[in-house]
């Protein structure tokens, strides 16, 4: 099976669930509380779709106005952002509309771009309508979809689809000379560390 390693970067507004989004992502869980990302986390997962299998490599930023500059190390390079606005906040949503602006001037050319409106269980709340943010992301021809971090709803279908945007091209064989020196670097001083004591 052919295994593709994806840099894929979140970005958003402080507190629209961006890191909660990628917890339950990668480790299937959830917690009500997550502290302010600083700068920004890394963490990797691999789906499989169909006859690839994708790793994620995932850059969630800190949301905070404070480190907006930090933003482009993380999208520079990248084959995917995701842009998170929460449903229950009309000012998130309109955030989404500045980051776009900004991949559109800044980004990597091919990249691809997915909008997901968190917090889908508070829909009682709601303040951006579905339609309105889908009719936004067909206008641009971005992914679209409404996700739960908190129940999971749709967070594994937001990566999928992601994936099967990506063009040949935006995605590095995974046993490319490169890729393995940088893991390699990640990797060993754990293991060293791990030996010694």
């Amino acid at each position: 099976m052919a295994m593709r390693e994806v840099k894929l970067c979140l970005l958003g507004d402080s507190g629209v669930g961006k890191s909660s989004i990628v917890q339950r992502f990668v480790c299937d869980s959830y917690q009500d509380s997550i502290p302010p990302t600083i700068g920004a986390s890394f963490m990797s997962k691999t789906i499989s779709v169909g006859e690839k299998s994708f790793k994620f490599q995932i850059w969630d930023t800190a949301g905070q106005e404070k480190y907006r500059g930090l933003a482009p190390m993380y999208y520079r390079g990248a084959a995917a952002a995701v842009i998170v606005y929460d449903i229950t906040s009309q000012i998130s949503f309109v955030k989404v509309r500045d980051w776009i602006r900004e991949l559109q001037q800044h980004g990597p050319e091919n990249i691809v771009i997915a909008i997901a409106g968190n917090k889908f269980d508070m829909a009682d709340l709601r303040e951006v309508e579905t339609r309105t943010a889908m009719d936004y992301a067909q206008d641009i021809g971005a992914v679209f979809t409404e996700t739960s971090a908190k129940t999971a709803e749709n967070i594994k279908d937001l990566f999928l689809k992601i994936s099967e945007r990506l063009p040949a091209e935006s995605v590095l064989p995974y046993n490319s000379t490169d890729t393995v020196q940088l893991r390699r670097q990640r990797t060993q001083p754990k293991k060293r560390s791990c030996c010694l004591y």
